[in-house]
């Protein structure tokens, strides 16, 4: 008997534009269910911007009800106020699955590009093609959610490593 599928929800935090996309995973199959992302007004302050983020990501939990959730880390910018900004917003990303009980995983960019394409340094434009090839159905309609679904298939990947590794910790 095959274990059931597993629904996963990425996440790629943004200030402006918080990526998100779900799949689910059973054995080695991967199937798009949605993706999409959620904006925030810039002509408001922080809080409601990040109030924003919040409450469509809570949103998006609560319209595809995930088993767990992976997010990107955050890269450090050369300029410390958009790293701060871009934190902010990751914080967002981190405690909205963690509100609903989800479990969390997260991972460094070169491993979500690694993992999806092969190369840890590859350009967004090849993340896209090969989200596109391993979810054929996907509708990724922006770099943000295609890099959502990108994360969510690394995590994926890797679920059963990290599964394996807690077991035996």
């Amino acid at each position: 008997m095959s274990a059931p599928p597993i629904r996963i929800l990425g996440i790629d935090p943004g200030l402006r534009n918080t990526g998100w996309g779900v799949i689910e995973t059973q054995g080695s199959r991967l199937s798009f269910v949605a993706c999409g992302r959620v904006k925030s007004d810039g002509a408001l302050d922080m809080g409601n911007r990040l109030r924003q983020l919040h409450e469509g990501l809570m949103q998006v939990i609560a319209d595809y009800q995930p088993d767990e959730a992976a997010v990107e880390e955050t890269f450090v910018n050369r300029d410390p106020q958009s790293t701060l900004k871009l934190g902010q917003a990751r914080g967002v990303a981190l405690m909205a699955p963690a509100l609903a009980g989800l479990e969390i995983a997260e991972y460094a960019a070169n491993l979500v590009k690694k993992t999806v394409v092969g190369a840890g340094h590859a350009e967004k434009t090849q993340v896209q093609m090969m989200v596109r090839v391993l979810l054929p159905t996907s509708q990724a309609s922006s770099a943000d959610a295609a890099d959502a679904l990108a994360v969510a298939i690394c995590h994926a990947q890797h679920r059963g490593a990290r599964a394996l590794k807690a077991a035996l910790a």
